[in-house]
C-alpha cells in the first residue's frame, strides 16, 4: 500500500516509529514538567515569599500558570496543527519548552517565576499534541492499544519525575535541576525534528477550506451530547482533583515529618505512589471496562477516590499519606482512558479530533483551578479542607455520571421499545 493510499485510508505507515518517538518524547518532557512539584514551595520561598499562606498560595499560582496558558492557545495550536501538519506543532513544543525549562533556573523573583511558567504553558503541550497525531494517524483497530502505550509513557513520566525532583536538589541544587530539565526537553526535540515521519498534509487552502467545513458541522453532527458533555465536565474534575493537591503536598508532609532534610523526597514518594498505583490498573481497568461497561469503571472509580480522599485528612505519619494516594492511583488508573472510550462511542469518526481537542482543553482548566483553589483553601483553612473539599467533588461527580448514564439508558430503552 502506498503512502497516499495509507493517507487515505486514515493511517500512516510510519505510525510505529512515530509512537515510539511520541512515547519517549512524552516521557521526558513529563518528567522535566514533574521535577519542580516536590521541591517548588522551596524555591518560592528562596525567590522572596514570606509566611505559610504566601508561600502555599504562589506555589499554587505558580504550578496553575502554566496549565491556564495552555488552556489558552490549546484551540489555537490545533487550527494551525490542522493546517501545517502536528509534527511542527511537536518540534515547536518541544523546543519551547527547552528553552523557557532552562531560563525558569535563572529567575531572581516569584514573578519571573510565573511569567516563565506562562510562557511554558504557551509554548507547550507536548504530550497532548502526541496524542492527537497518535490518535490520527494509527489504524483504527490499534488505535486503542497505541493510545494506552502511549498513555502509559505519560503517567510513567508524572511518576519517574516527582521521584528525580526529591533527590536532585539536595545534590546538585535547584537552578540546577531546571537546567538539567531544559536538556531533556531538547533532546526530545531532537528525536521529534528528526525521526517524527508525517504523512503528507494537504495545502493550506485545502486544509483551511476542510476545516471551515468540519467547523460548520462538527459539534451538531453528535446525535447525543449528554454523554460528551459528562465526559468533558469528568476529565475537567479528575484534572482539578487531583492538582488541587499535588502541589500542597509538599507542605502537607513537612507538617507530618521530624527530619525537614527528608521533606523533597517524601514528597516525591507521595506524589509518585499514585502514579504508580495508576500504571499498575489501568490496563485491568480497561478490561473490566470492556466486560461491564466504560461508564460504570468512570462512576465506580470517581465513588472509591472519593472515600479515599476523607482519611488523607487526617493522616498522622507520612506512610500513611503513602499507601492511602497509591490506593487512589488504583482507583483512578482507568479513567482517563474510560472518559476517551465514551466519548469515541459517542460521536461519528469526522469529528473525533476536534471533540478530542476541547476534551484536552477541558483537562486544561481542572489543572488551571485546581491549584489555585487547592493553594487557597490549604493557605487560609488548613490542609486538611482540601482533601474533604475535593472528596466532595468527586462524590459529585459520581452522581452525575450516574445520573447522566441512567437517564440515557431510560431514553435509549424506550427509543428500542417504539415500533
Amino acid at each position: 500500500m502506498t503512502q497516499e493510499d495509507t493517507r487515505q485510508s486514515g493511517y500512516n505507515i510510519h505510525w510505529r516509529r512515530n509512537l515510539a518517538v511520541c512515547f519517549a518524547g512524552s516521557f521526558s518532557t513529563l518528567i522535566a514538567m514533574t521535577l519542580l512539584l516536590p521541591f517548588l514551595p522551596l524555591y518560592v520561598e528562596q525567590l522572596g515569599a514570606q509566611g505559610h499562606a504566601a508561600i502555599v498560595q504562589w506555589s499554587g499560582i505558580a504550578y496553575g500558570a502554566t496549565f491556564f496558558a495552555a488552556a489558552m492557545v490549546a484551540p489555537l495550536w490545533g487550527r494551525l496543527g490542522d493546517r501545517y501538519g502536528r509534527k511542527v506543532m511537536l518540534v515547536r513544543a518541544s523546543f519551547g519548552m527547552a528553552i523557557c525549562m532552562s531560563l525558569t533556573g535563572m529567575v531572581e523573583t516569584v514573578w519571573q517565576l510565573v511569567l516563565l511558567r506562562l510562557l511554558i504553558g504557551f509554548a507547550g503541550g507536548y504530550s497532548s499534541g502526541s496524542t492527537i497525531l497518535v490518535a490520527m494517524q494509527t489504524p483504527k483497530e490499534r488505535s486503542g492499544w497505541a493510545l494506552g502505550i502511549l498513555s502509559a509513557g505519560i503517567t510513567a513520566g508524572s511518576l519517574v519525575g516527582p521521584l528525580l525532583g526529591g533527590v536532585l536538589p539536595p545534590v546538585i541544587g535547584i537552578r540546577a535541576t531546571f537546567l538539567l530539565s531544559g536538556g531533556v526537553i531538547f533532546l526530545a526535540f531532537l528525536a521529534t525534528t528528526f525521526l517524527i515521519k508525517e504523512s503528507p498534509h494537504p495545502s493550506p487552502r485545502a486544509a483551511k477550506a476542510a476545516s471551515a467545513t468540519k467547523q460548520k458541522s462538527g459539534w451538531s453532527q453528535i446525535p447525543d451530547k449528554r454523554p460528551v458533555v459528562a465526559m468533558l465536565t469528568t476529565g475537567m474534575l479528575l484534572a482539578f482533583a487531583t492538582m488541587s493537591i499535588e502541589p500542597i503536598i509538599t507542605v502537607y508532609v513537612q507538617q507530618l515529618i521530624e527530619d525537614q532534610n527528608r521533606v523533597t523526597l517524601v514528597a516525591g514518594v507521595v506524589m509518585s505512589a499514585a502514579a504508580l498505583g495508576t500504571i499498575l490498573s489501568a490496563s485491568w481497568l480497561g478490561k473490566l471496562a470492556d466486560r461491564i461497561g466504560h461508564w460504570n469503571v468512570v462512576v465506580g472509580a470517581l465513588a472509591v477516590s472519593a472515600l479515599l480522599l476523607v482519611p488523607q485528612a487526617f493522616v498522622t505519619n507520612s506512610w500513611q499519606l503513602i499507601g492511602l494516594r497509591f490506593l487512589m492511583g488504583l482507583a483512578l488508573g482507568g479513567l482517563l482512558p474510560c472518559i476517551t472510550s465514551v466519548i469515541r462511542h459517542n460521536i461519528p469518526d469526522g469529528v473525533g479530533g476536534n471533540v478530542l481537542g476541547l476534551a484536552i482543553s477541558a483537562q486544561y482548566v481542572g489543572q488551571v483551578a485546581g491549584p489555585l483553589a487547592g493553594g487557597f483553601v490549604g493557605g487560609h483553612f488548613g490542609m486538611p479542607a482540601v482533601f474533604l473539599g475535593t472528596s466532595v467533588l468527586m462524590a459529585l461527580g459520581a452522581a452525575y455520571n450516574w445520573i447522566v448514564q441512567s437517564r440515557r439508558t431510560r431514553h435509549m430503552a424506550l427509543e428500542a421499545g417504539k415500533p
